[in-house]
């Protein structure tokens, strides 16, 4: 049998705890924190593939076996790589509490409604587009994904949005300036982040300190910190929840032209929108360009979606109504004034990319985010002379390409009670996935 103990944040272990063990594997400060029985094997917790073929052998000659964690190892902990190997029915498992609820507890807030990644040892950037992404996030963090790392990929990536106050700077109590309109919950959708870093939780060293993405990304946290939570602070409290942790996705999705802000019909069509974004999949971990994004329309149908978005236009007006229509839509969306291709070198690499529009630099547009992409590029087009010159962009940076003519025609009134079918502009829409399609970092 297997017995795995967390020791929560800072309680103290049964001084009795080790008691017949023949084997205790643990964290050298677990193990050096109780009394071990003279004849007990002791294994420090580094490299796994030791630590798991020990217990093995002590389990075939039916000797106790004493596994000491942090918090509650059935979170993002120990307990399934034991349940994996040696099976759930031989271990007992004594919880303690997690250091994302102690920081929580902590910082005075619920967590229910919280989205929890771990970033230990595995690819910071999927901890990254969930923090831009949504309200209240913890992070587990690790060696080379810290409080540091973290802070500087989310610097620049709450820029003001047009049409709204300016920041304000962030400490604990602080909140972001007024002027957003609300998300689905009623609290007020902000592009501001305040980091909330746990170091040492229930030890003589424990700090919890609030600080600004800027000021985090500057300091040496050493390798104390438990966990950090990323906050908009003015929606660290929303509704009573029914299902923990992300909210659940929209009922709908390719919205009615009429449920964006946009000029002159100047607006991707809910039919294109919708094998669009089946073919660009956001989800949760996501960060997906719309470039030449006009209304924003698909970047704020794929924020619905969980996914982070950055939305690119040249126009001054265009960017406040992209702005506009993700208030409007409750989620946040990043907008970027500038033209494409220049403007996407300022920008991290992204899941998926949506280019609209089309133009003379439609060739150059989608090579460069055919280069950056990791897993899909999505261009759509009008005009048939652009077709050519996408698909070859696409398939010569390595992607497989494939696409259709969409047209449809929607029902119109017409007088005494008839109805008609109006024919809307056909719409090429060509998707090209990346081969191999690259899958590291990505929440699953």
């Amino acid at each position: 049998m297997i017995t795995v103990v967390g020791t929560g944040t800072g309680a103290p272990l049964p001084p009795d705890v080790a008691a017949g063990a023949g084997l205790v594997v643990g964290g050298r400060r677990h193990l050096d924190a109780v009394p071990l029985p003279k004849d007990a094997e002791r294994v420090v917790l580094g490299p796994l593939a030791p630590a798991l073929d020990a217990i093995g052998r002590h389990l075939e000659k039916d000797s106790r076996v004493l596994v000491l964690a942090s918090g509650d190892p059935g979170f993002f902990g120990i307990v399934r790589v034991l349940a994996e190997r040696f099976g759930a029915d031989r271990l007992t498992v004594r919880a303690g509490v997690s250091s994302v609820a102690a920081a929580f507890a902590r910082a005075g807030l619920p967590w229910d409604d919280a989205v929890v990644v771990s970033a230990h040892g595995r690819d910071l950037r999927t901890a990254v587009n969930v923090c831009r992404a949504h309200p209240k996030v913890a992070v587990l963090t690790g060696p080379g994904a810290g409080p540091a790392e973290l802070a500087a990929a989310l610097r620049g990536a709450f820029g003001t949005p047009p049409g709204t106050a300016a920041h304000a700077s962030h400490a604990r109590g602080a909140s972001s300036a007024p002027g957003p309109a609300e998300d689905a919950a009623g609290a007020p959708v902000s592009g501001t982040r305040v980091l909330v870093v746990a170091s040492a939780l229930g030890s003589a060293r424990e700090r919890v300190e609030w600080v600004a993405p800027a000021e985090a990304a500057g300091r040496d946290w050493g390798s104390d910190v438990s966990v950090v939570l990323c906050l908009d602070e003015t929606r660290v409290l929303g509704g009573v929840r029914t299902v923990a942790g992300a909210p659940a996705g929209p009922a709908g999705w390719a919205l009615a032209e009429d449920e964006f802000a946009h000029r002159d019909s100047m607006i991707t069509k809910f039919e294109v929108r919708a094998l669009a974004l089946a073919r660009l999949g956001p989800r949760l971990g996501d960060l997906v360009w719309d470039v030449g994004a006009g209304s924003g329309s698909v970047a704020v149908e794929c924020a619905r979606l969980g996914a982070a978005a950055v939305a690119v236009e040249k126009t001054a007006d265009g960017v406040a109504r992209i702005a506009a229509n993700a208030r409007a839509h409750g989620v946040y969306v990043d907008v970027r004034h500038g033209s494409a291709p220049g403007l996407l070198g300022e920008l991290p690499d992204p899941d998926a990319v949506f280019v609209g529009g089309g133009g003379a630099e439609l060739p150059a547009v989608v090579t460069a985010c055919a280069r950056r992409a990791r897993r899909t590029v999505v261009v759509a087009m009008a005009a048939l002379d652009r077709v050519p010159a996408a698909r070859e962009a696409l398939t010569g940076a390595g992607f497989s390409c494939d696409g259709v003519l969409l047209q449809s025609s929607r029902l119109a009134p017409l007088p005494g009670d008839v109805t008609r079918l109006a024919a809307t502009n056909p719409v090429f829409l060509l998707w090209g996935t990346r081969i191999p399609l690259s899958e590291e970092g990505v929440a699953q």
